[in-house]
């Protein structure tokens, strides 16, 4: 299998932590996109995800898997031990609907932030961001999504004083990408406020994970 990633980006952050904690890294050959140059909005890449956006996951048969919840599902799941995305019906269903909720609450407005907010990964992708808005009206949804990604962390950290992971008592799925959007957040210069200690506390826990450790969602 194939990797098409960028280090440094949350979403590569979120599948080479569920590599780490299937035991799979050594099975998986990383492949660098240069999202700077925007290479992932050329055709060669295109046909593999018409999205334009990474990762994707070549399988052996040619498959081109992506969305980081769709890699995750397929490689928690091809021992027939997954751990990461639920074993019950009900915890698959909580699981996918904690991830979700963190992508729309956390994870979609910081990337706007960044992109909009920000210089973002800098002037390869201009063509691709909202050509017909002008500099100001960029900066200011930008800055709007980037607040109200903020906003939104409270209700997590009220989550995480009722259950020890964001979706029950196990790390899955949901943490994985909890985590990675708030060092995304931080690495674009976001707030965590400090009162907000149950999610403070949780993030201590995630960082000691040996999965996690040195992994990081920004550093471009």
């Amino acid at each position: 299998m194939k990797l098409y990633d960028r280090q440094g980006t949350p979403n590569a952050a979120r599948v080479r932590i569920v590599l780490a904690a299937k035991g799979l890294d050594e099975v998986v050959e990383i492949v660098q996109v240069d999202l700077v140059a925007a290479e992932q909005k050329q055709d060669w890449f295109l046909a593999m995800n018409p999205i334009g956006k990474t990762p994707v996951l070549l399988l052996d048969d040619g498959l081109a898997l992506s969305e980081s919840p769709a890699i995750t599902e397929y490689l928690d799941n091809l021992d027939g031990n997954p751990v990461l995305t639920g074993r019950t019906p009900r915890e698959k269903g909580l699981i996918h609907m904690m991830q979700r909720r963190v992508e729309i609450m956390l994870l979609d407005p910081v990337d706007d932030y960044f992109h909009y907010g920000t210089r973002g990964l800098g002037e390869a992708l201009r063509p691709w961001r909202m050509p017909e808005w002008d500099a100001a009206e960029k900066k200011a949804w930008g800055e709007r999504r980037g607040a109200l990604a903020v906003a939104n962390l409270p209700y997590f950290d009220g989550a995480l004083r009722e259950r020890p992971f964001l979706a029950g008592d196990f790390f899955s799925l949901a943490d994985i990408s909890l985590w990675a959007g708030l060092v995304f957040l931080t690495g674009a210069g976001l707030p965590i406020a400090p009162e907000l200690t149950a999610l403070a506390a949780w993030k201590a826990k995630v960082d000691d994970l040996p999965a996690v450790r040195n992994r990081t969602g920004q550093n471009f």
